[in-house]
């Protein structure tokens, strides 16, 4: 489906990313949002003081505690469809599994600051960290519903380590802040319709701004020992799986699911 898809690998394997301008069509885009913000306005009525203090984000979209069933599909079909897949495929070559979604949002603290970091960081040590950005990654496709500032990526940090001032900015070592600005970062604003794919291990921040709002959807190669982090809720029951046009995505996951038993 895509043209360019071997050109968009070559930047993702040497930098980490790509972006495609107006990818989604506005129709899909406000269908999509339709969905989302059903979503995002029960989870904040249910989480009234952690959205207010310290959230920037939420996640499990796709589970069944905000969204009926057809909802729901919608989304699956969202996630699964050609367009989305071209862009994974174009990534993952071999068996790509679903892992989750999240949604991206301003924090209505001011006190909270667009901070650097890396996905792993949270799950790994410094060690353990620098082995696995040389392992396989997960993958952020990430789907701004409003105009917004986007992220701030820096390319390459997806196959090497912190240099002396990332490191700093990112663990907050040496009187550094991970709010500062990095010299080695580059800003990507995004729109309504565009589409950014990028490594989770990378050094990465949102922007914080504008009417920000974006869906995150998250994917990874089966070979990778990702499918504990998956929540089955957030999965396709059985009966929803013929009613999904390309359920391959997700029928990957729930056979890693059942082989680790």
């Amino acid at each position: 489906m895509l043209e360019e898809s071997s050109q968009l690998n070559k930047s993702y394997e040497d930098h980490g990313y790509f972006v495609l301008r107006h990818y989604f069509s506005e129709q899909e885009i406000a269908a999509l949002k339709k969905v989302v913000l059903i979503f995002h306005e029960q989870w904040k009525l249910d989480h009234t003081s952690f959205y207010e203090e310290e959230a920037f984000n939420s996640s499990l979209i796709t589970g069944s505690q905000y969204l009926n069933d057809d909802d729901r599909l919608s989304l699956f079909n969202f996630i699964s469809g050609k367009k989305v897949m071209a862009l994974v495929d174009t990534v993952i070559a071999h068996k790509p599994a679903f892992m989750n979604t999240q949604l991206f949002f301003n924090p209505v603290n001011p006190n909270l600051k667009d901070f650097w970091h890396r996905d792993c960081q949270y799950d790994h040590d410094i060690e353990n960290q620098k082995k696995a950005i040389q392992e396989t990654q997960v993958v952020h496709i990430r789907v701004p519903l409003f105009d917004e500032l986007g992220m701030e990526l820096v390319p390459g940090t997806h196959k090497r380590w912190d240099n002396e001032e990332e490191f700093a900015v990112r663990q907050e070592i040496r009187g550094r802040l991970s709010s500062e600005k990095l010299a080695t970062g580059k800003a990507i604003p995004l729109s309504a319709g565009d589409v950014l794919v990028f490594s989770a291990d990378m050094i990465h921040r949102g922007l914080y701004g504008l009417d920000r709002l974006a869906l995150d959807i998250l994917v990874f190669d089966s070979a990778g020992d990702f499918v504990d982090y998956v929540d089955d809720d957030c999965l396709p029951q059985p009966s929803m799986l013929d009613k999904i046009d390309d359920a391959t995505l997700f029928i990957n996951t729930l056979e890693l699911k059942h082989k680790n038993g």
